[in-house]
């Protein structure tokens, strides 16, 4: 079983780190050629461009639980209609959501607080990532569905050549042709494409294939995809409305250098938070097959291993960030003032990483055996109670109060997250489809 584990997660934790590293690598590009500003620029432009992927993964991986469900119950017809009903609602969403975010980018940048210099570099970078939304809609989507299929090392290749493309590109368009932020999102299209070309030849690969009458969709499959998408989608978009919220207080309290500060701190941490989600999403497809297998001994021990994971990365990524903490922001092209600020306040935000870690863990576990109404409670909670705490901590500790209602925020909903585990535990396995 942890041979097996292992096979699963450790794959789809180094494909989630690549994700990160995408912003990682825009961000010292931009950081080292553009400067503070148009580090800032990305960092107010992400979250919106960060709908497109998380579009892309809740439809995934809605279609890839019940995939497995089905599979593990013996129903292989029923497993293949899920999964063209998920590959079919990719295409119409990536579709609908790029004419949407064409019409309402520009207001939704300013309603972020960019304005001057700040707006323009934002609507620069975006503009060219909205070009691509189809692409990583069908990216990001078709990872979780492959990785059901138990081709968890192609995933893990394909993203990684992802990633070289995206360097590469990065090196060119924005160190050698100054081309800016913009040259940093052509970057990551083209990157997130060759991804996206690559899944899709595997995806239809003989022993994958699914047929044209499994790509009509039904109200039933498409609605029970929604039920568990919401979840994934939450937990890959809640981060970014962590960074709406966290950069208009900075803002408020320490103008765009306070931006620059989060920009380099959330570039970091969000790269960890996505390695903890594949270590939640890489146990997904045992948990969802055992459930349906009703080997309920297989769910408890998936679910162990999946939380000594997360810890044991998020304790070494602590201990990392806080000895490297004054070099990290050196490494982006950070000023001084900047390189001081993000320094003193790695520690408060990599501490939420020991609460990010049961956190994302016990969601994925929740979708993960059908249990929605627990999993929405935990990834929409995170960005309501931050919301709360800003209005409040601030006013007592001013910028340092901002960098602290975030682990705060993780420290409340892990005492949630807790408390529905028990109940969970207590109800039994069985009650969870």
């Amino acid at each position: 079983m942890t041979k097996r584990f292992f096979q699963f997660v450790l794959p789809s934790m180094l494909a989630f780190a690549f994700s990160g590293v995408y912003a990682i690598v825009d961000g010292l590009f931009v950081g080292r050629n553009v400067g503070d500003l148009g580090l800032a620029a990305i960092n107010v432009a992400y979250p919106l461009t960060a709908l497109i992927p998380a579009l892309g993964t809740g439809i995934g991986m809605g279609g890839s639980v019940y995939y497995s469900f089905e599979k593990g119950k013996g129903n292989e017809e029923k497993a293949k209609e899920f999964i063209g009903n998920a590959f079919s609602f990719l295409i119409l969403c990536g579709i609908g959501l790029m004419l949407l975010l064409f019409l309402f980018y520009k207001p939704i940048l300013k309603l972020f607080g960019a304005s001057g210099d700040l707006l323009m570099m934002a609507e620069d970078y975006t503009r060219f990532i909205i070009v691509g939304t189809l692409c990583q809609v069908l990216s990001t989507g078709l990872i979780p569905i492959l990785r059901n299929y138990g081709e968890v090392i192609p995933v893990m290749f394909f993203m990684i050549c992802g990633f070289i493309t995206n360097i590469v590109l990065d090196y060119l368009l924005v160190a050698v042709y100054q081309q800016g932020v913009a040259g940093a999102a052509i970057a990551t299209i083209a990157g997130q494409t060759l991804t996206m070309m690559l899944s899709m030849i595997l995806f239809f690969r003989k022993k994958h294939r699914i047929a044209v009458k499994d790509c009509k969709l039904h109200r039933g499959h498409v609605s029970r995809i929604i039920a568990v998408g919401v979840s994934p989608f939450g937990l890959t978009i809640s981060p970014n409305i962590v960074i709406v919220f966290m950069n208009w207080r900075a803002i408020q309290y320490g103008g765009d250098t306070a931006v620059s500060v989060y920009a380099v701190i959330s570039y970091i941490i969000y790269a960890v938070q996505l390695m903890l989600q594949g270590a939640g999403d890489g146990s997904q497809p045992l948990i969802s097959l055992f459930v349906g297998e009703k080997n309920y001994e297989g769910v408890k021990k998936v679910r162990f291993l999946a939380y000594l994971t997360a810890f044991s990365v998020a304790i070494l990524s602590f201990i990392i960030i806080y000895v490297l903490r004054y070099q990290i922001p050196f490494v982006f092209g950070s000023s001084k003032e900047v390189i001081k600020m993000t320094g003193d306040a790695f520690p408060i935000f990599a501490l939420g990483l020991i609460f990010t870690a049961f956190l994302r863990i016990t969601t994925s576990y929740f979708y993960a055996i059908g249990k929605n109404l627990y999993s929405y409670l935990l990834v929409y909670g995170e960005p309501i109670i931050l919301l709360l705490l800003l209005f409040i901590v601030p006013f007592f500790g001013k910028l340092a109060g901002v960098w602290i209602s975030s682990p705060l925020s993780q420290l409340v909903l892990t005492i949630i997250g807790f408390l529905l585990y028990r109940k969970q535990k207590k109800v039994g396995e069985e009650s969870a489809f």
